[in-house]
């Protein structure tokens, strides 16, 4: 198993906020399984303010790009990803076109 962590901000706007957390309280059934299709076995998003913070735990076999092209050809995903889009922003070390940055590990105990 492997894992990794992830960033993204939204928006600074409280109730842009407070509608990204009500959407992901009732995320779509065809997301929770192309989530697991693509070899996440656990996924979880924290928040802070405008900052999230994602966990996945994923299969040895997990790939982004397989994700990404698997996503990529799935409607459910690509219109979820256009409603999600109007609340997130790119931090500051995004490329263009990217959303959830991939975090490096500094510290374990």
């Amino acid at each position: 198993m492997k894992r990794y962590c992830l960033a993204l901000d939204l928006k600074n706007d409280p109730l842009l906020i407070s509608k990204y957390i009500d959407h992901h309280k009732k995320v779509w059934p065809e997301i929770k399984s192309s989530i697991k299709d693509s070899g996440i076995i656990a996924m979880e998003i924290y928040q802070v303010a405008d900052r999230l913070f994602m966990i996945m735990e994923t299969m040895d076999d997990f790939s982004f790009e397989k994700k990404h092209k698997m996503d990529s050809q799935n409607p459910f995903v690509m219109k979820w990803e256009e409603l999600m889009s109007q609340f997130q922003k790119s931090i500051s070390a995004a490329q263009p076109g990217e959303k959830w940055i991939l975090m490096d590990k500094i510290f374990k105990l």
